[in-house]
């Protein structure tokens, strides 16, 4: 079986406060986009991960083994898993490719069983498995708040622009980014998604500032996006990617990764 498994970009993202458990709430609008990885998976006697990707884990902390042992756990199948994995989303990116990978072979695995699960079990068990990973099983539009598992799905928001996604060399610490974040103390996360739903979106990334002071190569970057003539230019995620709207390929050297994404949708009982 072989399926698509598409990177997210955070349209905005608010951090709002720090949890008991050590984890921070956050409010964010997520949209899937058609730029992806692609993985092929077939059950077998043992687990097997094959990649295009050679520095990614491709043992048990892989997210993709992650979400087999968790359904493993939950129905009480007993089964191995083949899988070879297409990589193109950049790892520590903020375009949620481990998070994309779990929920795809949680859908795969269910499809390969006969469905023996709901697709609101596989939901929750997403949202058990990593903060982003029940985003994918939305229809690829999503208000995503608690640490990031809480969906309101939405509508298409119409945006019908091409985003660029442009990957700089090199990667951030999550964590280290959390711990450098200065909250804000007036966050306003609804406002920002009134202004998405009523067509005058609001781009923001609370990550941006923290990022750009440890990497100055990130604000040059924005920057130089701006003064290119994007309508909009923001990281997703903790970064280090970001989308620039527009419709001419960004003019960087070699270093950048540079990619070509529109939103899509997902239709209730089919993947991406």
């Amino acid at each position: 079986m072989k399926l698509f498994s598409p990177a997210k970009l955070n349209l905005f993202l608010r951090v709002l406060s720090k949890r008991q458990d050590g984890y921070h709430e956050i409010a964010s609008l997520f949209q899937a986009v058609d730029f992806g990885d692609t993985l092929t998976f077939a059950l077998s006697d043992k687990d097997r991960l094959t990649s295009t990707n050679p520095s990614i884990p491709h043992g048990p902390s892989n997210l993709i083994f992650k979400a087999a042992d968790q359904f493993r756990r939950k129905t009480g199948l007993h089964f191995g898993l083949e899988v070879d994995l297409e990589k193109k989303i950049p790892i520590q990116s903020g375009l949620g490719g481990g998070s994309s990978n779990a929920a795809t072979t949680l859908w795969a695995l269910n499809e390969l069983h006969g469905r023996p699960v709901s697709e609101g079990q596989l939901l929750q068990w997403a949202s058990e498995i990593g903060s982003d990973v029940a985003f994918f099983f939305s229809q690829g539009t999503a208000y995503c708040t608690g640490r990031g598992e809480i969906l309101d799905p939405l509508p298409s928001l119409g945006l019908s622009k091409p985003f660029w996604i442009i990957k700089p060399p090199g990667g951030l610490s999550t964590p280290a980014m959390y711990q450098k974040l200065q909250l804000n103390p007036n966050p306003d996360p609804r406002e920002l998604l009134e202004d998405f739903l009523s067509g005058k979106p609001r781009y923001h990334n609370d990550f941006e500032e923290p990022a750009f002071k440890e990497r100055a190569i990130l604000g040059d970057l924005k920057e130089k996006l701006q003064k290119s003539g994007y309508e909009v230019v923001a990281m997703t995620g903790s970064g280090t990617a970001f989308f620039a709207i527009g419709e001419k390929r960004p003019d960087l050297d070699s270093t950048f990764q540079i990619h070509r994404a529109y939103t899509i949708r997902r239709q209730p009982n089919k993947w991406y």
